[in-house]
């Protein structure tokens, strides 16, 4: 028969692939694999084994998905009987404590400026408020996510934050000892400030105070290593589009606006904010382009705004400045994103067969395009 320290040594070596979904790191590089214990069944030839798991906090909301990724490791090794026990409990304050000063110590504040960092980063703006931003930053990571990118949005629109309506969330991030944990849904890890108590009062934050908001949501949250990172910034060219260009110099503006005259001069000024500050306008988006209706495209808020945009950006920066996607008027955007579904995904969260979808689809695949978004 097998030593017991052997199938021991060889379970820890299985856990060792068992990845926390919030931290990224394996659960025994993390320290939640607190014992194993294999003693000879009495009814069979395998062992009976014993897990005991701590995690890092108690109540922990994705427990149920390590236990079970646990359980599935130990059940599938050959000489471990079938049922394994699990014993979980929550890590010691002063365990939880290392860990955590150990985490920031590696990552050393804003994660997003480190040399070599590979996250792409795309700030969405708009000139004025009502053009869809929110929407088109929801349905956008939404995309990127169920694309198989490993995808995060910080809800920077402070005083009308969006996000966790049109993603359904209604949790707080998980706080290990200071650091927050995202809130996943539908693929996409969130910040935002609508997500704490308190968060339906008015806000009155400037300057200063409105900065450290985004600073704190890059340097307290444990974002991992993401592939993508999206900011919905608010209207306009305040305090938090020049805080964004102070904090991530190397994110890329994509600018919303929809076809009218109104909107589009406006968004024209968003997007000359690059003048000023180091970052890089990668693209325009018309939002509301048209309604279909009976096979007829109507043009509702007018047509060619997107087009002015793209135009006179690229005249003011000297380098081209896209059109990059033009997006219907449908009513699912609003139903589905009230519901907490962004609309370009099916029930499933995969990406849904429609026009819609396919619209953001190639807007997300021309925005990774490494070799497009180079002046």
């Amino acid at each position: 028969m097998v030593d017991a320290r052997q199938i021991e040594a060889e379970i820890y070596e299985r856990l060792s692939r068992v990845i926390d979904p919030e931290l990224g790191r394996s659960v025994t590089d993390l320290g939640m694999i607190a014992a194993i214990q294999a003693v000879p069944s009495d009814q069979s030839d395998a062992y009976d084994v014993t897990v005991r798991v701590e995690l890092t906090v108690e109540g922990c909301p994705l427990s149920e998905t390590i236990t079970n990724q646990i359980n599935g490791a130990v059940a599938s090794y050959p000489h471990a009987a079938l049922t394994p026990h699990i014993e979980v409990s929550s890590m010691s304050r002063d365990k939880l404590a290392d860990l955590v000063a150990g985490l920031k110590a590696e990552r050393k504040q804003n994660p997003f400026t480190k040399p070599g960092v590979k996250t792409r980063i795309f700030a969405i703006a708009s000139g004025k408020g009502g053009v869809g931003k929110s929407s088109v930053t929801a349905n956008l990571a939404a995309t990127f996510a169920a694309l198989g990118y490993d995808t995060a949005a910080i809800d920077a629109d402070i005083y009308g934050f969006s996000l966790p309506r049109l993603f359904g969330v209604r949790t707080q991030p998980t706080n290990l000892n200071g650091m927050l944990m995202p809130v996943t849904a539908w693929g996409v890890k969130l910040i935002s400030i609508g997500m704490f108590a308190g968060a339906d009062r008015a806000i009155l934050w400037r300057g200063p105070r409105l900065q450290r908001s985004l600073e704190q949501f890059l340097s307290d949250v444990w974002w991992g290593e993401p592939d993508v990172l999206l900011l919905d910034l608010a209207p306009g060219t305040g305090d938090m589009a020049i805080s964004v260009a102070q904090a991530l110099p190397n994110a890329e503006l994509v600018v919303v606006t929809t076809p009218q005259p109104s909107a589009s001069d406006i968004a024209v000024r968003s997007g000359l904010v690059a003048l000023q500050v180091p970052m890089k306008v990668r693209g325009v988006v018309e939002n509301m382009s048209f309604y279909e209706h009976k096979g007829e495209r109507l043009e509702i808020f007018g047509a060619g705004g997107g087009r002015r945009v793209s135009d006179q950006l690229t005249e003011a920066l000297g380098y081209e400045v896209p059109l990059m996607a033009q997006l219907p008027l449908l009513p699912e955007v609003r139903e589905t994103g009230e519901d907490g579904r962004p609309a370009v995904l099916a029930e499933d969260g995969s990406l849904a067969d429609t026009p819609l979808a396919r619209s953001f689809r190639e807007l997300a695949l021309d925005l990774m395009d490494a070799g497009s978004h180079k002046a």
